[in-house]
């Protein structure tokens, strides 16, 4: 490897490792932004979904860590990354990352000053990390019971959404178009809380309601089965995606009970459980 390279290695990791003091969990990446490891099972022939459940690196954000001696096995695994990316989502800042982007030839910055006057809401001071295309990132935190899902232009034509399962290329990382950086007098600061006007742009939009309440039925029990499923640190993100779309669906009273049972077997008190529907209801314009 080369000694730039090696530099480059050695920068990314101090990084990196900085980052992590902050609460914020990392993964290596190459000069591509892509994951600086390839999955351990990009040769099965059909290979089962893992999130890191096999104990091996390789599966891009999931491997994503705050506890420094995992960041240098992983930087050890990946000798030739030259930056890192910071999971959004994730326990205690839940990052959402808003990606205004210079390439697609739109002004997206003046798209997010358009939104933020329609919809009455304030971008407040925060982390801004600065693109080698000119481009700008905005972290924001969300509230750990909301699931901000990946979106590219969804919100307004240049401008990207970093949430749950992406992440954002972090500042001092080296790709093949540049260094990002931090903007002047934003490295220090605590990233800003999510405007809920923002936030609820952020969300998916929701589904066509039904004119009568039905009862719960298959698409019900989907969603508390999919509740049951929930690992340890997806217990309230999972809970509350499900309650919204009850909720979307019309059928979020009849679901209330089977939920909350459903989270009481995942590990959550009874009271978690039933304040965390309680805000799905509110979110998606419903009294709880």
């Amino acid at each position: 490897m080369a000694t730039t390279d090696r530099q480059a290695t050695t920068l990314a990791l101090a990084h990196a490792l900085s980052a992590a003091e902050r609460g914020l969990a990392v993964i290596p990446l190459s000069r591509t932004k892509l994951p600086a490891l390839r999955s351990p099972h990009r040769d099965d022939p059909d290979p089962a979904p893992c999130h890191g459940e096999c104990g091996r690196f390789g599966h891009g954000v999931y491997d994503a860590s705050t506890d420094p001696a995992r960041i240098r096995e992983l930087f050890a695994a990946a000798p030739w990354a030259t930056g890192y990316g910071i999971a959004c989502g994730l326990p205690p800042h839940h990052l959402i990352g808003i990606d205004l982007d210079t390439k697609s030839g739109t002004d997206s910055s003046a798209a997010l000053r358009e939104l933020a006057l329609r919809h009455l809401f304030t971008i407040p001071p925060t982390v801004v990390v600065l693109t080698p295309s000119g481009g700008r990132h905005l972290w924001l935190t969300g509230p750990p019971e909301v699931v901000v899902p990946n979106s590219a232009g969804r919100l307004a034509p240049g401008i990207d959404i970093r949430g749950a399962g992406g992440y954002l290329v972090g500042p001092g990382s080296r790709t093949d178009h540049g260094v990002y950086s931090t903007a002047p007098g934003t490295a220090h600061i605590v990233p800003a809380r999510c405007p809920r006007a923002l936030l609820r742009l952020l969300l998916p939009p929701p589904r066509t309601h039904h004119s009568a309440p039905p009862s719960a039925g298959g698409h019900g029990q989907g969603l508390v089965q999919f509740v049951l499923a929930a690992h340890e640190g997806q217990r309230n993100t999972r809970l509350f995606w499900a309650a919204c779309r009850a909720y979307e669906d019309g059928i979020g009273p009849a679901l209330v009970d089977p939920l909350v049972e459903a989270a009481l077997n995942t590990g959550l008190t009874e009271r978690e459980a039933r304040a965390t529907i309680a805000s799905a209801a509110r979110m998606t314009g419903h009294r709880p």
